[in-house]
């Protein structure tokens, strides 16, 4: 089986004229796991196929492709291959992706979260496979997440005190998945919630797909004081409510695991929420499957994913990506 890397993280298989998260000029197929930037084909007028909601989220991010929907479960055939979209619980539409061919089975994951972000389709896997492409952007031990109940307690209660206290709670999360998740948790309190005007400007596809994100409107820098408040760090270097005098800021990701981020971003609070499995659920998976090989992709260090799955007899190799982490 051929296996070739294309465009950015893209994978490309010429014998099926499958493309897995990438474009290829002569692939027939480009199938897409989700919408974040460095999965999406660089190509935006490829044919892609997707989830209805990684296709909706393509578009608002720029896509004018051919838009072809894929529903969970759904067979897709053609004469060279069967292709299965599996629930990634990474983002809204997040999928893996399952190829059925002559030469045996493989599954895509995409970037992916078992349990699954509450603000996804869920998560579902096949029972076998034979290939098993896989991410570990948390492949070291020290990342082991708490129960997600331990996690939404951490971030109403981060919200709440600090309202109370008379603190405006700013969390930080990337424009999407990550904010909508915040959101999506924070909901339940029915506090008023300011986003981000770039991640607010996909919210609406959240809801249109039955995720319920609260009671909340676009940042406005002149209103923002008592508010709840969502943004990627990046934006705090650029003066989001530095007009606000007093603030508390809790770090929202898989990355809040190391110590060193809370000086880094000058954060009050660290919660390890992360849209990716941690490296136990990652073994877990890949002894569930069972495959012959599997392939290790998007991680800073691969050595010791491969030495743990070596001692459960499961060859890998490191696909080497370049790197970029977004959680």
């Amino acid at each position: 089986m051929i296996i070739k890397k294309t465009g950015y993280h893209g994978l490309y298989f010429p014998e099926f004229g499958v493309s897995l998260d990438g474009y290829h000029p002569e692939a027939e197929y480009a199938f897409v796991s989700h919408a974040h930037a460095d999965h999406m084909p660089r190509n935006k007028n490829t044919k892609a196929y997707a989830t209805s909601a990684t296709l909706d989220l393509m578009e608002r991010r720029g896509f004018r492709g051919d838009k072809n929907i894929l529903s969970f479960h759904e067979q897709f055939e053609s004469d060279r291959f069967r292709a299965t979209l599996y629930p990634a619980g990474h983002i809204l539409g997040s999928a893996m992706i399952y190829l059925e061919t002559d030469q045996g089975t493989i599954l895509y994951t995409g970037d992916y979260k078992t349990p699954p972000s509450p603000a996804t389709e869920g998560f579902d896997a096949p029972d076998k496979v034979d290939l098993l492409i896989t991410e570990a952007t948390f492949g070291l031990p020290i990342y082991r997440w708490k129960p997600l109940d331990e996690l939404k307690q951490e971030i109403q209660d981060f919200a709440v005190s600090s309202l109370e206290d008379g603190y405006t709670p700013i969390f930080l999360g990337y424009n999407l998945g990550k904010a909508q998740e915040i959101m999506h948790i924070l909901a339940p309190l029915n506090l008023p919630l300011m986003i981000h005007g770039a991640g607010f400007k996909l919210c609406d596809v959240y809801e249109k797909h039955g995720v319920d994100l609260g009671n909340y409107s676009t940042y406005v820098r002149e209103e923002c004081e008592r508010n709840i408040l969502v943004t990627p760090s990046s934006a705090l270097s650029k003066g989001f409510a530095s007009n606000v005098s007093k603030t508390r800021v809790a770090y929202c990701s898989g990355w809040a695991s190391n110590e060193s981020r809370r000086t880094q971003l000058t954060a009050d609070k660290l919660i390890a929420l992360s849209d990716h499995l941690d490296f136990f659920e990652l073994i877990r998976f890949c002894k569930e499957l069972s495959p012959k090989k599997v392939y290790i992709t998007h991680t800073p260090n691969p050595d010791v994913v491969q030495h743990y799955l070596e001692k459960e007899g499961i060859e890998s190799s490191f696909m080497n990506f370049e790197y970029e982490s977004e959680d």
